[in-house]
């Protein structure tokens, strides 16, 4: 090869590597989305503070399922579905209220319908409204609600859409898709991980978690955590099942709620993941249960 030639060359593989180095850091932005099944990609976010996603490709438009925290959260979502399909985002659904789930709304969806049971809805507005103007335009609260089920038509495929009755919230939504054989539970499910208790009902959690593990899925996307199938999930639902057993046991002894957090036992579980900040833990678990049991202001 001759001198001039080389040189050539080298500037120009240079310049190819560098392209592909830059290519590789935009690419690395944003979690790179799993194909679950056929249009069906589960987007699993690197922010533990943030939920993961769900999105649907149809012949004519896209249905994601929870945009995660804020803008930014939203944005990488939208870059990862953007990375498969041009076609606009026509629906969103929010599995509850929580702001990690729903943040990015207005970045993914800005003329999207947004859908969710109507105490979501209503837990939403509530929410948004002591936020100033910046802060408040990532609520946005559903156009479409539901108090059972419902079904969204995104040709060729469907989403079937329900409640499950009370369990991490009173208003969670769970999106099933039978094509695909996969759902997208939101905080139903964490992979390894004790959740947040919200205003819901563990007895009825269990029972829902139960009707998930009866369907014919393979993937499973959690509300947080990696992908999982149904042994994931079924060991989440013997850990709340478990849980719950242990504090009826010393609720029906009269123990106090203080004696049920020193007491319960979860070795069998010390691989899960423990929040005390967002009250996540085997204890703050046992509590809510003890709470709800009661007949308190948490059941």
């Amino acid at each position: 090869m001759k001198a001039a030639a080389f040189h050539s060359f080298a500037r120009s593989a240079g310049g190819m590597l560098l392209l592909l180095l830059a290519l590789c850091a935009v690419g690395s932005a944003s979690p790179i989305p799993k194909p679950i099944g056929p249009g069906l990609y589960a987007y699993i976010s690197d922010n533990d503070g943030s939920s993961n996603s769900t999105f649907l490709v149809g012949k004519d438009g896209i249905l994601v399922v929870d945009t995660g925290v804020d803008a930014k959260e939203g944005s990488k979502l939208l870059a990862a579905i953007r990375s498969v399909s041009d076609l606009p985002v026509k629906f969103i659904v929010n599995t509850h209220y929580h702001p990690d789930h729903q943040g990015g709304n207005s970045k993914v969806g800005p003329a999207a319908v947004v859908i969710s049971t109507e105490w979501t809805r209503a837990h939403t507005i509530s929410l948004s409204q002591p936020q100033n103007g910046s802060n408040r335009a990532r609520f946005r609260a559903a156009a479409v609600t539901f108090t059972e089920r419902l079904t969204v038509h995104l040709e060729p495929y469907t989403a079937e859409i329900y409640f499950p009755g009370k369990a991490h919230t009173s208003g969670d939504a769970v999106v099933y898709f039978p094509e695909q054989g996969a759902i997208a539970t939101g905080d139903l499910f964490l992979t390894r991980s004790s959740p947040a208790m919200d205003e819901g009902s563990a007895r009825n959690w269990i029972h829902a978690l139960d009707q998930v593990l009866e369907l014919p899925v393979d993937a499973i996307v959690p509300g947080h955590f990696e992908l999982a199938g149904k042994p994931d999930l079924k060991r989440f639902r013997d850990y709340l099942n478990d849980l719950y057993a242990q504090v009826q046991s010393f609720y029906e002894k009269r123990a106090t709620v203080e004696t049920v957090r020193r007491d319960i036992r979860m070795e069998k579980y010390r691989d899960f993941r423990q929040y005390p900040n967002y009250e996540a833990t085997f204890a703050d678990n046992a509590e809510t249960i003890y709470h709800q049991l009661r007949g308190g202001a948490r059941s």
